[in-house]
């Protein structure tokens, strides 16, 4: 699988430094991040072309705090038609 950066997908630097140099909130990076992904419009800037059958990638080794989870989540309440399947979730099967 090809690696594309898409920085339109990441958070800010100041919303990531808020939760994780500075120990912020969850909820509110949460907010704070969905907030962005309106702002930017990602459903309409993305291409749905270039995510299918992709995989999105983040440090985190867990969905729960991770803003690939929120970037899928966010992007199949706008298209619907998003199958989010966490790696995790596979190799423990």
């Amino acid at each position: 699988m090809e690696y594309l950066h898409l920085p339109v997908l990441a958070p800010t630097q100041d919303i990531l430094d808020a939760y994780k140099k500075r120990k912020g909130d969850w909820q509110i990076y949460e907010k704070s991040f969905l907030s962005l992904m309106s702002e930017r419009r990602i459903e309409q800037t993305v291409s749905r072309d270039l995510l299918a059958g992709s995989c999105l990638l983040c440090s985190e080794d867990r969905p729960h705090h991770c803003h690939r989870r929120l970037v899928a989540e966010y992007l199949k309440e706008h298209w619907s038609d998003v199958d989010i399947c966490h790696l995790r979730q596979l190799t423990q099967a």
